[in-house]
């Protein structure tokens, strides 16, 4: 995009962007990221997909997330990153500090006097709990769906007809009945209010939300930060107040010289972890020597 005034920000919330899969929409992400200034970043979960990164596929545009998040570690920005069930191997580094980065499993904040509690939310998600092979194998499946939504939609644009979500459509009547058997939501609330928070902040279940969740011992504000692959959300705080970003396509100056700009790269697994390290301290010549098994 252009160069224009960046939006500030206090406080940026996103989650399941879920780097290393075809169903990731890392370009828009980038054209939103581009955009905007925080001064505290909290990364909730999935961000890297490492379930499906056996897989070798690690496009540029991947790679220049990531190096985006640690450009804004570098210049000062706060940045919480939180596990979740796509990349809970960083559980077993909770505490970890690096500059302004830290590995949380979970984060609670005090934002102008009111206490927030931050998590990614598969910790109430049943079959991720009960049954993680049979959540594995539907998170290829899904990942299968969204390449063949791809191609839907490839057809879709050429015949002069609009987008369609294949994966969103099922996932919305399938979802609806894990959350309801799950009870997602009120769980998060009902834990909230025992423990006298008054946000909650949750992703996971790609359901981008924010509400009033009343009980009868309390209230809390409920809120999901979607993901970065059909709802394409971020939650926002500023002044004192909470909003939740749509990402409208409309809104950047878009310019792709090569239609290959972003071809597809396929990298062994220690070429994509010294780029990501390399991204992180600078040293290139020192990372090409690390033997990374």
């Amino acid at each position: 995009m252009s160069k224009t005034k960046k939006r500030k920000i206090d406080l940026l919330v996103l989650s399941d962007i879920h780097l290393g899969t075809y169903g990731c929409q890392s370009k828009e992400l980038l054209h939103y990221m581009n955009s905007v200034k925080p001064k505290i970043v909290v990364l909730n979960g999935d961000i890297i997909d490492m379930w499906q990164f056996s897989k070798r596929y690690w496009p540029k545009s991947h790679m220049q997330i990531v190096h985006k998040i640690f450009n804004w570690v570098r210049k000062g920005v706060k940045v919480y990153y939180i596990t979740g069930n796509h990349d809970e191997m960083l559980r077993k580094f909770e505490g970890f500090k690096m500059g302004n980065l830290s590995i949380e499993n979970k984060l609670v904040l005090n934002l102008d006097g009111k206490k927030t509690w931050i998590f990614h939310g598969d910790v109430f998600d049943v079959t991720m709990q009960n049954s993680k092979w049979l959540t594995r194998l539907g998170s290829h499946g899904y990942d299968l769906l969204i390449l063949i939504n791809a191609v839907c939609n490839w057809v879709s644009v050429k015949m002069g007809r609009g987008k369609i979500s294949l994966s969103k459509n099922i996932k919305n009547s399938v979802k609806s009945a894990v959350k309801f058997i799950n009870n997602f939501e009120t769980t998060a609330a009902d834990i909230a209010i025992s423990n006298g928070y008054d946000y909650v902040l949750c992703g996971h279940i790609h359901h981008p939300e924010m509400k009033t969740i009343k009980t009868q011992h309390g209230q809390v504000e409920y809120l999901n930060s979607g993901d970065w692959i059909e709802n394409l959300t971020a939650l926002e705080y500023n002044n004192k107040s909470w909003s939740l970003y749509k990402y409208n396509p409309d809104e950047f100056k878009v310019t792709t010289p090569h239609e290959n700009e972003d071809e597809l790269v396929f990298m062994e697994n220690e070429e994509i972890f010294n780029q990501m390290l390399g991204n992180f301290l600078g040293e290139n010549d020192i990372i090409t020597a690390i033997n990374f098994k």
